[in-house]
C-alpha cells in the first residue's frame, strides 16, 4: 500500500477558494480504482492549514490518479490560490490490517 500524507497552508483570503477546489477533487478521487482513502481536513486552530491523507493500493494507482482530469483541474485551481507552504510525502506501507 502507498500512503500519502502532508499539509497545505493556504493564505487566509483563499481558504474558501481552496475548499471549493478540494471538494470536487475528493469526490472524484474516491471513485478511482485503487483508492482506499482520500481526505483533506482543515486543522482546528490553524484554519488555513489542510491535512492531506491518502491510501492507495499500489504506486500504479497513485500514478494513474496524477493523470486524471480532476487532478489537472485541481492543479489549475491551486495555481490561482496563494499556497504559503506545501509539505506532502509518499511512503510504502505494509498491508492494511484491522486491529
Amino acid at each position: 500500500m502507498i500512503v500519502v500524507t502532508g499539509t497545505l497552508e493556504i493564505a487566509e483570503q483563499d481558504i474558501e477558494a481552496a475548499k471549493a477546489a478540494i471538494g470536487p477533487m475528493v469526490a472524484e478521487t474516491l471513485r478511482e480504482s485503487g483508492c482506499h482513502c482520500y481526505e483533506f481536513s482543515q486543522v482546528i486552530g490553524a484554519e488555513n492549514r489542510f491535512r492531506i491523507y491518502e491510501e492507495w493500493a499500489d504506486l500504479a494507482s497513485l500514478e494513474a490518479h496524477f493523470a486524471t482530469a480532476h487532478m489537472a483541474a485541481f492543479r489549475t485551481a491551486l495555481a490561482q490560490i496563494a499556497v504559503l507552504s506545501r509539505s506532502i510525502h509518499r511512503f510504502e506501507a505494509g498491508p492494511r490490517e484491522d486491529i
